[in-house]
């Protein structure tokens, strides 16, 4: 479903990610951890082509993403906004910051996307947001704004507003980050709800490694901008292959 073929992605002379070759097959769940600045969320952050690439060139579903096919040539060049714009639409984000329209309803938030984007009527729309509410827990929040919810409320919103647009993937960036402990659990347990319930292919970012365990079906180390180790999550968690994948896990646990 995701191809990284060699992609390498520089920040002036910083080398984020480095010659990466990673694949994704459709319906995985593959978590990413490793310590900051390893280049994980730049990776999110590429697909959702909020970045473009240095090197390389990323498919998705067998096709160029990063790239599109050249008029005049045979070959890739990069791909403009026309070509992303529909492919793009695949796939849903969840941020660490909720980024809730705040003059906006619960519900308005979660439909504004697929009337404007998709093209859904506004009565379709609302009725399938008020399933993702009750799906994530908030069948008696649609009326209320942002401001009036807690943290863990508006990131499991911003899940529903990811999965309102349908999306064949979802990444999920640092998702409990920013919430205060005792509202991490609501949110991921929500996410371990999506995973079991859903064929969705997921890429996470995360240091809540109870929740990698249950959710992955695999687990990727990265350092420097490399995959450094990958495993099945018992396999990596319990009795990883390098010293420095062992050092993360006793800082994170």
């Amino acid at each position: 479903m995701i191809h990284f073929d060699r992609v390498t992605k520089r920040f002036g002379d910083l080398t984020v990610l480095d010659d990466l070759d990673l694949t994704v097959e459709r319906g995985e769940r593959v978590t990413l951890i490793g310590p900051s600045g390893s280049g994980k969320t730049t990776i999110l952050r590429l697909l959702m082509t909020l970045e473009q690439v240095t090197d390389g060139v990323i498919h998705v579903d067998g096709r160029p993403f990063s790239h599109m096919p050249s008029g005049r040539k045979e070959g890739l060049v990069r791909a403009d906004e026309r070509y992303l714009a529909p492919r793009r639409r695949r796939i849903g984000m969840v941020f660490q910051q909720f980024n809730l329209f705040p003059h906006m309803s619960v519900l308005e938030n979660i439909t504004e996307a697929p009337v404007h984007v998709l093209g859904v009527s506004r009565d379709e729309a609302r009725a399938r947001g008020r399933e993702l509410l009750s799906t994530v827990g908030l069948a008696d929040k649609e009326d209320a704004h942002p401001t009036r919810l807690s943290g863990g409320q508006q990131q499991r919103v911003a899940i529903a507003r990811a999965l309102a647009m349908e999306p064949e993937i979802l990444l999920l960036d640092e998702v409990t980050s920013a919430l205060d402990p005792e509202l991490v659990a609501e949110v991921l347990e929500v996410l371990r709800d999506v995973a079991s319930g859903t064929d969705l292919t997921m890429l996470c970012v995360t240091h809540e490694m109870g929740f990698a365990r249950d959710v992955s079906d695999r687990i990727l180390m990265f350092d420097h901008g490399r995959i450094l180790e990958s495993a099945p999550p018992e396999d990596l968690l319990e009795s990883p292959e390098h010293e420095r994948t062992r050092t993360f896990l006793q800082s994170v646990h």
